[in-house]
């Protein structure tokens, strides 16, 4: 009987480069998206696929990041004397209960598949997901639901998979597509950042995966790959042929790169329109501001 996926690997040591100076002392992964931080979309993702126990790659200075998901007596107990009740249950979500959350840190930046691979104690010999919270996906199910039960009928490594424009390929881990069969496409090999028009098709990986544990016993023979760093997908490619299969999966639902100022810029606007307390405000202000520019010009 195939194992059922319950952990999920979180890698948030980077360091936010791109958001300085805000990542000077705010973990990137804590900055909010509307009113949520980043992270936060990824735990209620994991939560809704099923996830048990979630596993942090950190480093020094994510102490932040550790206590957003501490409870907060203080608070809890001014909202609750202030009768703030739907307060109370937006910070229920928020609460991780002892035991169910692991931090590990990174002491080196050698790259996501090193980040993997220093959560392998708590992995043991099951499988495993791993979500980058950079990767922000909105969809009716969640994208690593999708997956998951997808997998409860391939089994093997499965990727997130999405079409993107031939030359932005270069920016991604690339599939050679063996066999298309929809939302499955069997995977005859990966490239990691491939040179402009040498990419094998312009399906790319995205900011989700489903793995095994021979994953991890990759990891631990692999040299530096692409940019110097430890590359998860050169551990995921070397499964192919081999006993556990590797599929990409193409998912239901929009996403966003939240690394990236325009990117965030973009969720941003997105998540906000999709609220009903903040869509109109937020469209007459949109319209205004495309009425200015147009008679500006």
């Amino acid at each position: 009987m195939r194992k059922k996926v319950t952990k999920a690997i979180f890698p948030v040591a980077g360091l936010g480069t791109r958001f300085l100076p805000a990542t000077k002392s705010v973990p990137k992964e804590i900055m909010t998206l509307v009113d949520r931080p980043l992270v936060q979309y990824a735990i209620d993702e994991a939560r809704a696929a099923g996830i048990k126990e979630f596993i942090f790659v950190t480093s020094r200075g994510k102490g932040a990041l550790e206590d957003y998901f501490d409870h907060s007596p203080v608070l809890e107990q001014e909202l609750r004397k202030k009768g703030k009740d739907e307060l109370l249950d937006i910070l229920k979500d928020t609460n991780m209960d002892s035991g169910a959350i692991a931090y590990i840190r990174q002491h080196q930046a050698l790259g996501l598949g090193h980040a993997v691979w220093c959560a392998r104690r708590l992995i043991a010999n099951e499988p495993f997901a791993v979500i980058l919270p950079d990767d922000v996906i909105a969809a009716e199910k969640p994208c690593l639901q999708q997956m998951i039960e997808a997998y409860e009928e391939t089994g093997g490594n499965m990727v997130a998979a999405m079409e993107v424009a031939p030359e932005q390929a270069s920016s991604y881990g690339v599939l050679d597509v063996k066999e298309d069969m929809g939302k499955i496409v069997s995977v005859a090999g990966m490239v990691e950042k491939p040179k402009a028009g040498e990419a094998p098709s312009n399906l790319a990986v995205i900011g989700r995966y489903i793995l095994t544990p021979s994953v991890m016993k990759n990891l631990k023979q692999l040299k530096k790959g692409s940019g110097g760093e430890i590359q998860l997908t050169d551990a995921i490619a070397q499964n192919i042929g081999q006993e556990d299969p590797v599929y990409g999966y193409r998912f239901e639902g929009k996403r966003f790169d939240c690394g990236s100022k325009a990117g965030f810029l973009r969720a941003t606007v997105a998540f906000a329109l999709a609220r009903d307390d903040l869509r109109d405000d937020l469209m007459a202000y949109v319209n205004n501001i495309a009425l200015n520019a147009s008679a500006a010009e």
